[in-house]
């Protein structure tokens, strides 16, 4: 989810510079089964460019069309779309989804210090859990909308609702959200009203440290670049460790034993040791090991790890825990290519984990539904 922002971000900066006016698209809450679940961005210009996605391209279409209307009335508007009806022409296609899809279309106030994007930005400048809070109502879907009003970043909050009775519930609720890594739609009903609010939560960018300039570690470098990873390559070899060869990456030439004092390793970075030199790989694994990064992969044989662990000592059970070595899942990877997609596929998965249980395995064979629908659960409270 942080690439799309930080995409909508680069889009939003180069249309402001141009002049356009800009629209938000988030999906807000969905019942049943979707492409995309609650917290699902896309960006939209006056002059029909789009930046993020929320569907697999079967909604961008008509969103785009109302998203337009409302950079030109200025005004915000809640749009539902039921695709359980296969035999339904309204969007001209048989979407199949067996869902309904509410998404929230509001314009981009460049004057507003606390507009939607400006609270992205906020996000996606700063290497912090969040909680982004969009507020809307599906029972007055052409009334008034709120719109996305609040940030929460630990003990930082930024913006304040229009209904300010509300804002203690919502405090708390993010907080919730936050301690919990989740995302959850709740109903707050005041008086006579009924009130929507999605609390997005929004995890950091991934932080990979590829050990070893390689070339088996270009591969891994191109497939985290496309996932929107932040990429940091660190070797002793200035010869090999450039930006023509690794273009994207923030190169570190330094020795094994001072690694840590140009990075800074947090619950949501991952390494993969590969220099091919045994001792620059047991050196980075013995001060990686400090640190609380959940992966820190090894290239190489088991062997080879069981040694580096000999000659490692102090590293507690609960550390280990932490390496994985052979670095990689078993889908029978020869070429780097599919080792780096291994290696990828491994990380992505142990740092996933962190928020629910996924096991790797395939889809088919999985118990349930496909995403985690803790999003998806409403819950109501009377303020």
């Amino acid at each position: 989810m942080i690439k799309e922002l930080e995409d909508i971000v680069k889009a939003f900066d180069k249309a402001t510079q141009q002049g356009l006016r800009t629209a938000l698209a988030t999906v807000v809450h969905v019942e049943g089964s979707a492409y995309r679940q609650p917290g699902a961005r896309m960006l939209v210009t006056e002059n029909g460019e789009l930046t993020g996605a929320i569907s697999g391209g079967c909604l961008e279409g008509d969103a785009l069309r109302k998203a337009q209307l409302v950079i030109m009335q200025q005004q915000p508007m809640l749009v539902t779309y039921d695709t359980t009806d296969e035999d339904d022409a309204q969007l001209g296609v048989g979407l199949g989804c067996n869902g309904i899809i509410h998404i929230l279309l509001e314009p981009v106030d460049t004057q507003s210090p606390n507009n939607p994007v400006q609270l992205i930005k906020l996000i996606t400048s700063n290497r912090q859990e969040s909680i982004l809070i969009t507020l809307f109502n599906k029972k007055q879907r052409k009334g008034p909308q709120a719109g996305t009003v609040l940030l929460r970043r630990d003990a930082f909050i930024d913006g304040t609702p229009e209904n300010t009775s509300l804002y203690p519930a919502l405090l708390d609720d993010s907080l919730t959200a936050l301690h919990s890594r989740s995302s959850i739609v709740k109903n707050f009903l005041t008086g006579d009203q009924e009130l929507s609010a999605l609390f997005s939560y929004i995890a950091p960018a991934l932080q990979l440290i590829i050990g070893g300039a390689g070339n088996d570690a270009q591969p891994v470098l191109q497939l985290a670049t496309v996932l929107g990873w932040h990429c940091t390559l660190i070797d002793g070899r200035p010869a090999y460790a450039t930006s023509q060869r690794f273009p994207g990456a923030r190169i570190i030439i330094t020795k094994a034993s001072d690694v840590l004092q140009h990075i800074t390793p947090d619950d949501f970075t991952a390494a993969i040791l590969m220099s091919h030199n045994y001792n620059y790989d047991l050196t980075m694994l013995k001060n990686l090991i400090q640190t609380s990064t959940p992966y820190i992969g090894v290239l190489g044989p088991a062997k080879k790890l069981r040694r580096m662990l000999d000659e490692s000592e102090g590293i507690s059970h609960i550390q280990q825990a932490r390496i994985y070595g052979p670095a990689g899942l078993d889908i029978g990877a020869n070429t780097p290519e599919e080792i780096a997609l291994s290696i990828i596929s491994e990380i992505k998965k142990v740092i996933s984990n962190q928020y629910s249980n996924y096991t790797g395995q395939s889809l088919r064979d999985k118990n349930g539904t496909i995403h985690n629908r803790a999003s998806q659960v409403v819950i109501s409270q009377k303020i």
